[in-house]
């Protein structure tokens, strides 16, 4: 399945997202937030996943560059938080207004460091029918006012992550139950971050490892959700 090119902007940064359409009609329109690393193949396996599902789905740009240092363009990005999230917004605009979402309720799934953008959309109230973060950071430069977050939001969460301890965790629980939020939070014992990525293991690093278990009953959470929040 080819993923279709889709053109937008925000702040004067040129942009590029990934569409997959299902192969028949479509249930909702999904943005995805990719990792730090922007858009790679496992993204694009997960649009296609996604779109195999009967959901039209757009991996969001966050930087508009193919390459260079992502920790430092990430850090630069996120310095901002009311630009951070209208750069955000700027993506579920851009798959609202395509052909292929017209009508259709949006929602967003984020991964890493998406996994806390998926987060922040909801944090700043965007349009979303519901959000599910996995392996995503928790921590936020402007935690969600009451009555704020209309999405409902699911986390898909390794208990073993060192991005993101427990004390971040309950202060995620406390931050959404002062916000009213409807939430889930998902933890999976022993499981470290990136446990999505059949990848993860390959790089060598300790914080990360892939989790065949928690990445087949994550992403079934997610499904159910969204056969829960966009039936009909």
């Amino acid at each position: 399945m080819t993923l279709e090119r889709i053109s937008y902007s925000h702040d004067g940064t040129a942009l590029t997202g990934w569409l997959s359409r299902p192969a028949g009609p479509a249930r909702a329109a999904v943005v995805i937030f990719p990792t730090i690393a922007n858009v790679n193949e496992h993204m694009q396996h997960r649009a296609r996943m996604l779109a195999d599902a009967g959901y039209v789905a757009m991996i969001a740009d966050f930087y508009g560059v193919a390459e260079g240092d992502w920790q430092a363009l990430a850090k630069d990005l996120r310095a901002d938080t009311p630009h951070y999230r209208a750069r955000l917004a700027a993506a579920a605009a851009a798959l609202r207004g395509h052909s292929a979402a017209d009508g259709l309720p949006i929602g967003a799934v984020g991964y890493c460091m998406g996994g806390q953008a998926a987060l922040e959309a909801a944090r700043d109230g965007q349009d979303l029918r519901a959000v599910v973060s996995f392996h995503g950071l928790l921590e936020t430069g402007k935690r969600a006012e009451p009555g704020a977050v209309k999405a409902r939001i699911l986390v898909c969460h390794g208990d073993a992550d060192p991005m993101g301890p427990r004390d971040h965790v309950l202060a995620f629980w406390e931050e959404m139950d002062a916000a009213g939020a409807n939430w889930h939070f998902h933890s999976y014992s022993g499981v470290k971050h990136g446990f999505t990525d059949p990848g993860s293991d390959a790089r060598g690093l300790p914080a990360i490892a892939y989790d065949a278990s928690a990445d087949r009953q994550s992403w079934a959470a997610m499904l159910s959700l969204f056969d829960e929040v966009f039936s009909g």
